[in-house]
This record gives structure tokens, sequence and C-alpha cells, in this order.
């Protein structure tokens, strides 16, 4: 097996643009993200307040949104066709109107008719906003109904207003980095994975080295030696990038941290497996490209981490049971994010050991094949 990883070591550095796919591509990756996702969250988003009130309440309401880091108030205004069309221009990306007689309806115990708009077409940023507007509003008739309003009426009454709490558990700072990122890393990576073990091995079936791939090995250890050379290099590269996710960014492991670099040992051992299976099974590079675009670029999508799968329909629901990207998922997120017991993660770590033996297997099956078939 050795000398199977020390072969493909050598056809590498003797490759610069295979080189290149396993140093200069995952560092790339690496960094992109790295760089794209370390301010955290979206801030200062642009929004616009229409006041047609002019009073102490849209005073107030305006004060508490210039106060959230979320938002910045890139217009006042009461015209609402004026704001619209801002909104359309994408210049904003919400707005809250404040209509003429808000404060007196207020005071008088019937609804203000203050409203919340925004552009929930970019779904992230609409999220951000819609909440960052609310919790600014909330914040402001309290504000104004405890200090500007009830003080006033009743100066001797201490009355406090109710406040509720809301704690986002796990990532209190809904941050993109600590959501986004550990997910993306090994998404892509791991589609980079299956492009160059299916390419290496297409390769040797193209240009009829594969003689000297086989020749004097095992049959399971030439095809394990080839599959574990490109696991551990993206293992590598993965496992670089937590130690700059933890230490440098200081987002710690809740949970144990051998079962996720156990799982994504697992995680690219089966797709680079399945790569090589799709290979060997067509011997043609075009169609197995085309097959791990969509089995492997799906992952991310149909894994229940960006998109819910709740109500999901059957197809999308059986989608996501068949790539193995869907337990690392719910690994990952279990000891790195919540912290929960090593029992729980047990479950997901067996079914990427049972995928990564079920496409060793077909992947045996399919080099066999080949084999007799050149031997005939």
């Amino acid at each position: 097996m050795l000398q199977g990883i020390l072969r493909e070591l050598g056809y590498l550095l003797r490759h610069k643009w295979d080189l290149c796919m396993i140093t200069l591509a995952p560092v790339f990756v690496i960094v992109l993200f790295a760089s794209m996702f370390s301010a955290g969250k979206p801030s200062h988003l642009p929004i616009a307040i229409i006041d047609q009130d002019q009073s102490e309440l849209s005073r107030t309401i305006i004060h508490h949104a210039s106060l959230n880091h979320t938002l910045s108030i890139n217009s006042i205004s009461s015209s609402q066709d004026e704001v619209e069309q801002l909104l359309n221009q994408n210049k904003i990306w919400g707005y809250i109107t404040i209509p003429a007689g808000a404060e007196q309806r207020l005071v008088q115990a019937k609804d203000a008719g203050i409203s919340i708009a925004y552009n929930q077409s970019y779904f992230s940023v609409g999220n951000s906003i819609s909440s960052a507007m609310l919790v600014s509003t909330l914040q402001a008739l309290a504000d104004f109904t405890g200090h500007s309003y009830l003080e006033n009426q009743i100066p001797y009454l201490n009355a406090p207003t109710p406040n509720i709490k809301i704690s986002p558990l796990f990532n209190p700072g809904l941050s993109y980095e600590f959501y986004l990122e550990p997910y993306m890393i090994p998404a892509i990576l791991h589609l980079l994975l299956c492009c160059c073990v299916a390419f290496a091995v297409g390769q040797e079936l193209k240009f009829g080295s594969a003689k000297t791939w086989l020749d004097g090995q095992n049959l399971w250890l030439a095809l394990l030696s080839k599959n574990m050379t490109y696991v551990l290099i993206f293992s590598f590269w993965t496992w670089l990038w937590m130690f700059w996710m933890i230490e440098m960014r200081g987002w710690f492991v809740q949970g144990q941290l051998w079962p996720i670099l156990l799982g994504q040992f697992l995680l690219y051992s089966a797709y680079a497996l399945i790569s090589s299976s799709v290979v060997l099974a067509t011997r043609d590079l075009a169609k197995s490209f085309g097959f791990i675009a969509v089995y492997g670029g799906s992952s991310l999508s149909f894994a229940g981490v960006t998109l819910p799968l709740n109500n999901a329909p059957l197809f999308t629901q059986f989608w996501s049971n068949i790539i193995p990207y869907t337990p690392y998922a719910k690994l990952q997120t279990e000891q790195w994010v919540v912290g929960s017991p090593i029992s729980i993660s047990l479950l997901p770590l067996a079914i990427l050991a049972v995928y990564c033996l079920f496409y060793l297997g077909t992947a045996y099956f399919f080099l066999k094949k080949y084999v007799k078939g050149v031997q005939a």
C-alpha cells in the first residue's frame, strides 16, 4: 500500500496541474471563504423610514434603529413611493412605516399601524434585517411608553414595562462564519476530492497505465492506496482549516474533537470510493464528472443545513438519505456546535462507515471486472 501511495505522489509531482488541484485549489477555497465570512454577519444594512407621524414616537423609533449595528438608515421620508423606488433599486433592503396618528393611537391603546417591509428575495439578508427592524421598533415602543408617555402622565408610579428575553442557542452572535463556513469547506473540498480521484483513476484507464498500477499488487491494496492518497491530502487541508477556526478564530468545539476528525476521514473516503466506482463502471470521464457534479454538488443543499427537510417531497428526503454528507453534517453539528454526548454521534459515524464499506465493495467489483476484461 505504501508503494501505491508513493507511486501516486510521484505522479502528482510530475503533473503540475494535478498538483495544483490538491495544493493551490484547496488553499484558494479556504482563504476565499475564511475571508468572506470573517466579518461574522452583515452589518449596517441600508433601510429607510417612512415617517408620516413626525412625533416623539417616530423620533424614538429612528433613534433605536440608528443604534442597531445591523441597520443603517439610508433615508427618512414621508413618501412611500420614493422609498419603494429605493427598495426596487436595491439601494435599501427594507423600511419601517410610521403612519400619521401612530403616536395618538398608541397612547389610546389602539393599533398604532406601524409596519415593517423587507426584501425577502435575499433570504439571509432579509432575515437579518427583518429581525433587526422588529427588535428596534419594539424597543422604541417600550422606551416611548415607559419614559416619554407614562412617566409624564403618572410621574410617581414605578410601573416597569414587561421585557421578554430572547436567547439564540449555540450561536448567540448569529455569526455566518460559525454557521456556514464549517459546512461549506468540507462540502467544496469533498467535491474537489471527487474530481481528483475520478481524474486519477480515469487517467490510468485512458492511457493504459492500469497494468503498472495493478501489476504485482493486491487489487484491494491498489485501490485503497490510490484513494487514500487523496483522502489524506484533503483531510490534511481540512484539519489545517479547523486549526484556523478553533485556535485563531476561537470557535471552540463544544463536544469531542476526535469524532469530527474521524467523520471527515470517513466522509472523504466514502466520496473518493464513490468516484472510483463511477469511473470504473462507466470508463468515461465525462459521464463520471457529470455524476459527481449531481451527486456531490448537491450535498450541501440536501443535507438539511441551509434548506430544511421538514415536509420536503419524498424524493428530496430520499436523496438526502443516500448522500454521505448528510450524516456528516449531523455529526459535525452535534459535536462542534451543540456538544452532544458521544453516544448520539455513534449513529452518523456508523452510517459513514457503512458508506465506505459499500462503495469499497462496488469499486473493487468494477476494478476486478475491468482486470478480467483486459486479461481476456
